[in-house]
């Protein structure tokens, strides 16, 4: 039987090209070639103790403030996950209530759930013409903020994991206003302030919290990312204490090498990486912008290294593309979405990786024929399906212009219902799925019921369902749509099934 190293082994030596995650495209030169058996190792004597440093990996963290223009950095080995986590359960406190842009990482609803936070949403917006959320409104955190005067934190995503940017130096001004700490969720904007062509990073906007992914789009490890701290709002010791909770004991070398080595090449050789890379990608978005039937999509705030080609109203569907590229042209994208494909370039690409993108790309638009009648039919599904490639502005049960989440139950209280009920239906010896409060039902069957599951695309993790939320129609209408376009929804025991609490619809909106 094939073992996973052989599996890999055999991908690696194939012809097939990323056009994904992670930065370094497998192109282990750019950091030496070194096998990491070579350096894996623990905390021994003269290597320093990620938790509690004082030697070379005090330095190194270092090193990467004074590149990333951080007061303090961290490195992280459990990715930006653990900087999410630490970073929300670090600014908050037990039942806080917390203003959430709507499009976060799952990772932000476990930090809220952990801590039984009350979130208040942002909505970003939604641009119909190419299907993508656009960014959060320095207004309606304004007013939210004006609104719920209990808010004791801001989180947002920018870039998102299409590429919109986000006005962060305006929202960071109008959260300090209110003497609030702001945290970004710049994992997918690693690469931000390194060439003019990119947008300054969030450190330099005015955050209080910044979680940059390395690997996401520079030449490092998965799992290596960066939590940096600037100001005095954010409780930076509260972030800390969370950091040695919720990163592994025993940090992996090969990993924090990565970071070292990724930071080291930023400082010395940012040029000598950049200036190619980017006069390269400007090449291949000009030739991808003369399209006649596909198109290159972008936002007016928009990271360039995120490369969006959409069917539009051609009749091809996102999946179609995808698939096309994968198997005809042996290019792996990123991500599929309704009418779209995303491929994430970095300065670890080839130019005759480029080169392959836009000649399949062109050839593929040249075969596309509009079709009205296979246009119709492919934009009623990818509509649903494509805006929550991240989240639409779906209010899902809430009212009001920043709608939160109507009832979030805590941990505590989601454990007491299935203790209570679960013990309840064994002494009764009543089958779990004919009696109770808790049951698994059919998406079709859900309508009103609360949510005991998430409900997510993955990539990009943000989720249509929350656990505590009521479901909707509309809810319902998109589970089935992703479904129905080839979509698999993540979170779910079941497939086609959620499993739902049945009444407490009285308790939901709790002021």
């Amino acid at each position: 039987m094939s073992t996973l190293y052989d599996k890999l082994k055999r991908y690696s030596d194939s012809d097939y090209y990323g056009f994904h995650m992670p930065g370094h495209k497998r192109n282990m030169d750019m950091l030496g070639g070194t096998s990491p058996y070579q350096i894996d190792i623990t905390e021994i004597e003269g290597f320093d103790d990620l938790h509690h440093p004082d030697g070379i990996l005090k330095s190194a963290q270092e090193r990467a403030a004074w590149v990333y223009h951080a007061e303090e950095t961290h490195f992280l080995i459990n990715g930006s996950t653990a900087g999410i986590l630490s970073a929300v359960l670090g600014v908050t406190r037990k039942g806080d209530r917390i203003l959430v842009a709507r499009n976060c990482h799952k990772s932000v609803y476990h930090a809220i759930y952990l801590n039984e936070l009350t979130p208040v949403y942002l909505y970003p917006g939604f641009d119909e013409s190419t299907q993508l959320n656009t960014e959060i409104s320095v207004q309606d955190v304004r007013e939210a903020l004006d609104e719920y005067p209990q808010i004791r934190a801001v989180v947002i995503v920018s870039p998102t994991y299409d590429g919109v940017v986000s006005d962060v130096a305006a929202i960071a001004s109008a959260v300090h206003e209110k003497g609030l700490p702001l945290v970004v969720d710049e994992a997918h904007g690693a690469h931000f302030s390194f060439h003019p062509y990119f947008p300054e990073n969030s450190n330099q906007k005015g955050a209080d919290v910044v979680i940059h992914s390395l690997h996401k789009t520079l030449p490092s490890l998965t799992q290596t990312a960066l939590l940096h701290m600037n100001g005095r709002i954010a409780d930076r010791e509260r972030i800390r204490s969370y950091l040695h909770m919720l990163q592994s004991s025993s940090p992996s070398y090969v990993l924090m090498a990565g970071i070292d080595a990724c930071v080291q090449m930023l400082e010395k050789e940012r040029e000598k990486l950049f200036i190619p890379y980017v006069r390269r990608l400007k090449e291949m978005r000009r030739s991808l912008s003369k399209l006649n039937h596909l198109r290159l999509l972008g936002t007016e705030h928009y990271d360039y290294s995120k490369v969006i080609i959409s069917a539009g109203d051609t009749g091809i569907s996102g999946k179609q593309l995808y698939d096309t590229l994968l198997e005809k042209y042996h290019l792996q994208m990123e991500m599929m979405a309704g009418t779209y494909v995303l491929a994430m370039t970095s300065v670890g690409d080839t130019g005759e990786g480029f080169h392959r993108l836009v000649h399949a790309v062109h050839e593929m638009d040249k075969a596309a024929e509009l079709s009205t009648v296979g246009a119709s039919k492919t934009t009623a599904v990818s509509a649903s399906v494509a805006a929550v490639s991240e989240v639409s502005q779906v209010r899902f049960n809430c009212t009001g212009k920043f709608p939160r989440l109507p009832r979030i139950y805590t941990n505590a209280e989601i454990q007491s219902m299935y203790d209570t009920e679960k013990k309840k239906m064994q002494k009764e010896k009543v089958p779990k799925q004919q009696e109770g409060r808790i049951k698994c039902v059919p998406w079709e069957k859900s309508e009103g019921y609360i949510s005991l599951e998430y409900a997510y695309l993955y990539p990009p993790g943000s989720p249509m369902a929350v656990p505590g939320e009521k479901i909707t129609e509309e809810l319902i209408r998109r589970l089935l749509s992703c479904t129905e376009a080839g979509f698999k929804i993540e979170g779910l025991k079941t497939e086609g099934q959620i499993e739902v609490w049945t009444d407490g619809a009285d308790i939901l909106y709790n002021g």
